[in-house]
Formats: structure tokens, sequence, C-alpha cells
């Protein structure tokens, strides 16, 4: 006896048994209303489904699902689905499933098995029980950048605790590229207030990919007491006396008056910003706010200089004078 003769009888039994359970349930219209009510979902369930909908895990080559028909004790099946994507079912043969979530799956090989007349109205499970990619991949600006094993889904903040937390010079900028969807990056800003933040704590799924950016940087030179590049923290503005305060401040023989903002502009050349640094301090002028790659850049005052060197001149020859002519 073939096979497919074999599932047919099947059918036919389990057919005539719903059958039966059917016209007993048509006897007692309240108690199958009392069973819809039961089993119903609430509002707030089918509100946070929708919702989630978009962040679905989709089946991926690799992947093992088990496949059952209810009613069909015959019908169930593991399997794994092949590199182009396809799993092998009785009766309906190949079916092509990656990219699916697990209810387009069920409803796609219910709809098989109809077309084929192998039955009349089957209620199809697809259960993934193993996922083939369970890494999620963190990259960028973060302690230990790796491929971290996650089963099921997790959110954002619990994949950079894996990574061992962000770099002092990362960004606010956070990049996520899905498995499913690697053509539709999603960008991610964390904010520097914890109240806001949760709201950047997004769904993280199985195959992706979190990048973590450079924090943007400026750039300090001239007479100041450690000329560097300084990070622009995270979530939070950067002037230009933060800047030079960040680079240990201003020599004292700096034209605090002369300096200057280089601003970089792609259409044409960069923009020169004149800065008033004794000014700003003095509260008597704003304290501009910069970009990323700006450079703030604080000139050296000639009077102040020559000023300076004869000083020191004058401190070397009485030190000279100290050495070989010691007092009595």
């Amino acid at each position: 006896m073939s096979l497919k003769i074999v599932y047919l009888m099947s059918l036919v039994v389990s057919f005539e048994v719903q059958s039966a359970v059917s016209q007993n349930t048509s006897a007692s219209p309240a108690k199958n209303m009392a069973a819809e009510t039961a089993v119903a979902p609430s509002l707030s369930q089918t509100s946070t489904r929708k919702a989630s909908d978009d962040l679905e895990t989709m089946i991926g080559s690799g992947d093992l699902l088990k496949v059952t028909v209810f009613g069909v004790n015959t019908f169930d099946e593991e399997v794994r689905v092949s590199a182009k994507g396809d799993i092998s079912l009785p009766l309906v043969g190949d079916v092509h499933v990656a990219g699916l979530s697990t209810d387009a799956a069920q409803s796609l090989i219910q709809k098989k098995l109809i077309d084929g007349n192998f039955m009349v109205h089957p209620e199809v499970s697809v259960f993934e029980k193993e996922y083939a990619t369970q890494g999620v991949s963190v990259l960028g600006e973060v302690q230990k950048p790796g491929v971290y094993p996650l089963l099921g889904p997790h959110h954002l903040f619990d994949v950079l605790s894996l990574a061992g937390g962000m770099t002092p010079k990362a960004g606010s900028e956070v990049t996520i590229t899905h498995r499913d969807h690697p053509d539709q990056a999603q960008m991610v800003t964390l904010a520097g207030d914890v109240a806001k933040s949760t709201a950047a704590n997004v769904e993280i799924l199985p195959g992706d990919t979190v990048a973590v950016a450079l924090a943007g940087i400026v750039y300090v030179v001239g007479d100041v007491k450690s000329p560097s590049g300084v990070v622009m923290p995270n979530g939070s503005e950067m002037t230009v006396v933060k800047a030079i305060a960040m680079a240990g401040g201003a020599n004292p023989s700096a034209a605090l008056n002369g300096g200057k903002i280089i601003r970089r502009t792609p259409p044409g050349p960069p923009q020169e910003i004149p800065i008033q640094l004794k000014q700003i301090l003095s509260a008597k002028a704003a304290d501009p706010k910069l970009q990323p790659e700006d450079i703030v850049f604080v000139p050296t005052s000639a009077a102040k200089s020559a000023a300076k060197r004869g000083l020191e001149a004058i401190v070397q020859a009485a030190v000279g004078v100290a050495i070989y002519h010691p007092a009595y």
C-alpha cells in the first residue's frame, strides 16, 4: 500500500471524527461561545503582536522546523531548511520557506495541501526548533567586538552589555542590520538622558549586526597646553571653551582674541570663523558650538611671547650667576 493511500485513509478517519465533534459542539452554542472567548487573545496581546510583526524572525537556510497537522498523527515532520531555502514534506514535496515567517509558512503549506486535494481543511503548525544563525555581530566602538550567540529576540542594551559596553570614543549613532532585511538598516540614536534612552532599546534578532559609530572629534591646535583631538561626549554638545579646556587650556602666551574655527565645507574651501575667546570667557560673547571635524586654532601673541622670552632670559641669567658666583 503506497504512502499516499495510507495518508488518505488516515484523513478520512480524521475527517469523520472531526465531523462528529462538530455536530456535538453545534448542539451547545453557549459552550461554543465560551470556548471562543477563552481562546480569543486580549486586545493588548493583539496590539503587541502587530507591533512586533516587522521584527519577526524569518526562516533561514539551515534552520530546523517542526511541521505538524492537527489531528493527523502521521504528519509530524522535523525538517532542515536546505541551502536553497526549501523543505521537503510528504504529499506536497518541496516547499520554499526561506524568508517567510512561521505564520506565512503555515499558510503556504496549508494551501498546498488543499490545492493538491490531500486535505479539506488542514490545521498546519510550523515551529522553529533551531536557528542556524544564532550569533549577533557587534562591531565598532565597543569594548569586545565579536559574534555573540543569542537564541531568540533580545534588546540592544543586552547585546551591548555582552560586548562589554561602549568605548569612551563611542558616538550616539548605532546601526542595526537585520539578517532578513540587509538593505533596510535601522538607525538608532542613543540619548544621554536615561529616561529617553529606553526608547532606543530596540529588539535585536538572531543573525543581526550591531555597529556602534565613532563619536565626532574636534581638533584643538595652536598655543594650548596639549594640542590634540577631543572626543565629543555622547549625547552632549561641544563648545569652544569646553574643547580648549579639554586640551589643557590656553598658554599664557596665547592671543585670546585671535582664535578661529576652521570648518570643512564639502562643496567648497574650508570656512574660517573668528572667535573672541577673551570676550567669551568674560561672558560678553556666546560660546560657539562645534561640529565634528572642526579645528579650533589658538594663535600665539608675539608681544606676550617676546616678554616671556625676556623674562626667561633674566631668570636663566640669575640662575647662572647664582651657580657660578655663590653668595658668602
